[in-house]
């Protein structure tokens, strides 16, 4: 038997096509089909070694424990050789076309400022109803041409919402890629819709969850890794957002791609799109989206050493938020309560540590302190950030011991979570620990964190 190892190799094809295994495969029973393959002589090691699971997990499984998360059948099925039809799992359109593309030796890269440009120029486009910065449209994904129901009602419109809030759910307890690809397969299925008739109320409000489920493909896409992609998606949830005439959910996609530009070291990029945000967010009337924005730009400045301007910003976002009315906002910008309140001045004063450790550096950890002991396991990600911010700070204030000690909560959350951003957030702990590896525990946590960035 042809078992994958750890180099890869497939399971004898005709094995998927054994009618017992078949029927295993459509009902999605990784335990049967765990089972069969054991039948055949395949151990629960090799099982493991191709799916990417422990040992212990497999033994499970092998038990009757149920496999529901997308992104695990995806990997067991991918790893196993299995034809992703056979499972009735989507292939990523937006994934294969940007494999193919990397297969053509001969196509040029697009610069990533070009991309950044041409991104910049449709988001003010879209925001204010003219092509501000030129034309840009080459990028954005192609709508699914599928077979539509003649007829739909707001039932199918909350159905798309439903699954839109399931999926946001998991990506904030455990990370875009536990989800990303049921996002896109959603989307295929949803985007069909368009091709019905319906009510002009209803017709609305499927733009409105087009949008805000094509903000999240994007925001799990930049989650793990796939830049190119996620720009895709929210260029196309500006589009539905200002269809919908829905300004919050446009400054909400504003947002969160100027976060993108944050994340990659960009702040001058991503204040132009908090700015261009801002200006959805006051039409939107919503206190809460306008401080989301205001928070963000604070941040931005930060980056770019402007003290000033970060104070200014962070009192601004107190204001908004302290008139805000969560109950009344919409689900994408629900999630900033105080906690996140916290976390962005936080962030902010972060960003600015790096210029003036000894000003900002305890500010930092103030903030983040008041944020980390209330995030709940519903929020893990961003308690992982939050962990290793506050970690950061603590060096960077002269606390190595309680550094250390934070840090090393903020691995263990850590492995939780499938974030590309995660390695990413955790580089400046690293950096920091490197400036203190005469002390034993420092180096020990310097060596753990390096191991997690590169595994």
């Amino acid at each position: 038997m042809n078992i994958i190892g750890s180099s890869g190799s497939p399971v004898t094809p005709d094995v998927w096509n054994d009618r017992e295994m078949r029927d295993a495969l459509a009902r999605r029973d990784v335990s049967e089909i765990y089972k069969q393959l054991r039948r055949r002589g395949v151990s629960q090691r090799q099982i493991a070694a191709s799916t990417g699971q422990s040992q212990s997990e497999v033994s499970e499984i092998l038990k009757g424990r149920q496999v529901m998360a997308y992104d695990v059948l995806a990997r067991i099925a991918d790893g196993l050789g299995i034809p992703r039809g056979y499972m009735g799992l989507a292939y990523d359109g937006a994934t294969a076309m940007r494999v193919a593309n990397a297969t053509n030796a001969l196509e040029a890269e697009e610069d990533e400022s070009v991309k950044r440009r041409k991104f910049l120029s449709h988001a003010a486009q879209v925001t204010m109803g003219a092509a501000v910065f030129g034309e840009a449209s080459s990028w954005l994904p192609a709508n699914a041409q599928t077979p539509a129901p003649a007829r739909i009602g707001m039932t199918d419109v909350q159905q798309i919402q439903a699954a839109t809030k399931a999926l946001r759910d998991l990506d904030y307890r455990y990370g875009g890629g536990t989800c990303r690809d049921a996002v896109v397969a959603q989307l295929s299925w949803a985007q069909q819709l368009l091709d019905s008739t319906s009510t002009d109320l209803v017709r609305k409000q499927l733009f409105v969850a087009l949008a805000d489920m094509h903000s999240l493909a994007g925001w799990t896409s930049f989650d793990v890794g796939l830049l190119d992609p996620a720009r895709g998606h929210f260029g196309k949830a500006l589009e539905f957002a200002k269809q919908a005439d829905d300004h919050g959910l446009l400054a909400s996609v504003l947002y969160r791609m100027g976060r993108v530009y944050l994340h990659h070291q960009e702040p001058n990029e991503a204040l132009k799109l908090f700015q261009l945000g801002q200006i959805a967010a006051q039409e939107s009337g919503s206190a809460l989206t306008v401080a989301v924005l205001c928070a963000n730009e604070a941040w931005a400045y930060g980056m770019l050493n402007k003290p000033d301007q970060v104070q200014k910003m962070v009192g601004r976002t107190k204001d908004e938020f302290a008139r805000a009315q969560a109950s009344e906002a919409p689900d994408w910008v629900r999630f900033f309560n105080e906690n996140d309140l916290h976390g962005m001045i936080g962030s902010a004063h972060d960003a600015l540590a790096v210029f003036d450790p000894k000003k900002h550096a305890s500010i930092a950890v103030a903030e983040t302190i008041k944020c980390n002991e209330a995030y709940g396991a519903d929020m893990q990600r961003t308690h992982v950030f939050g962990l290793s911010l506050q970690a950061t700070n603590h060096f960077r204030a002269g606390d190595v011991q309680e550094g250390i000690k934070v840090g090393r909560r903020a691995l263990q959350h850590g492995e939780r979570v499938k974030s590309a951003r995660v390695a990413d957030r955790l580089k400046p702990l690293e950096l920091e620990a490197a400036k203190h590896r005469a002390n034993s525990d420092a180096r020990d946590l310097f060596d753990e964190v390096r191991q997690f960035r590169q595994s």
